[in-house]
């Protein structure tokens, strides 16, 4: 593990930018910038379209290490390159960006309120792949959608058991539970949750380091156990169908918690805009996303 990165992301002021769109989502983020899906034809021109929306923010003069810390990598781009580098090393060697690796294949069918991840077939494999690549951590998400302790239990059990292989293979697991903030119970899936990740922390090895990754809380504050438990590096919030400005008002009083915002990063971002456009529109989204992290 980089300890200079472990530092960074363990003690820096900033925010976890999440440039991971994958198979599902990428249409969807496409549209939002500007292309729509008569545009392309086929999967591979998707992906190399995405690709040039991620490579056209990270090359940005707005996007570097002061106020982004590290960068959430979709598994197709650690094997691309961004200005003539390997994606992971130009994040940190050219912008002092710590770079992740989304490693879940996607979502099971939902059962018992909650959707667990789909298995992930040689993930040690990809794990050494992701490490000589200069990766320092990974992201597997999650949804639960109702306060159902059985299916809550499965999401957690299966997180923290793939979050272990991922430590052994000296990474930092990023867990994300989602809670679907259109759930009708959602502060009691929170209540739920976080006594299931204090029972889950408790019980790691004491060297074992993850970060968590959830839903922005009903309760403001309510995860201060979670920010101070010895296990844990950071907790990031996703924003997870909110506006940015909600995101980030929600975010701004929860203390000691960090963005690592997808939709919310790239919200007002466009292929038409020209690169002064886009690179102003782009530095106003980080500044907004970098201050509700330091508040």
């Amino acid at each position: 593990m980089n300890q200079e990165q472990l530092k960074k992301v363990a003690e820096g002021q900033g925010f976890i930018a999440a440039l991971d769109q994958s198979g599902g989502s990428t249409p969807k983020a496409l549209k939002l910038y500007g292309i729509e899906e008569s545009a392309y034809n086929g999967e591979a021109e998707m992906f190399d379209l995405v690709h040039a929306m991620r490579t056209r923010i990270v090359a940005s003069p707005a996007f570097d290490g002061r106020r982004v810390l590290g960068a959430i990598l979709f598994e197709m781009t650690i094997d691309r390159q961004f200005e003539g580098m390997d994606a992971a090393a130009y994040l940190w060697e050219r912008k002092q960006v710590v770079p992740f690796l989304k490693v879940d294949k996607g979502l099971a069918a939902e059962a018992d309120g909650v959707q667990v991840m789909k298995p992930i077939p040689e993930l040690d494999a990809l794990l050494q792949r992701a490490a000589a690549k200069g990766v320092f951590g990974t992201k597997m998400r999650s949804v639960i959608n109702e306060a159902n302790q059985k299916g809550i239990d499965a999401v957690l059990d299966q997180q923290f058991e793939v979050g272990m292989q991922i430590v052994k293979a000296g990474l930092v697991p990023i867990i994300e539970p989602e809670v679907n903030i259109k759930a009708a119970d959602k502060a009691r899936i929170e209540e739920i949750l976080k006594a299931g990740f204090i029972q889950r922390l408790d019980a790691l090895p004491a060297d074992a380091k993850v970060m968590l990754k959830l839903t922005l809380p009903e309760v403001d504050g309510f995860f201060k156990e979670l920010v101070e438990h010895p296990r844990v590096v950071r907790v990031v919030a996703l924003s997870g169908g909110y506006s940015r400005d909600d995101a980030n008002a929600r975010l701004a009083r929860n203390p000691g918690v960090i963005a690592s915002f997808s939709r919310a990063l790239t919200e007002g971002l466009t292929a038409q805009q020209s690169d002064e456009e886009f690179n102003r529109e782009l530095d106003k989204s980080i500044e907004s996303i970098y201050r509700a992290s330091i508040a």
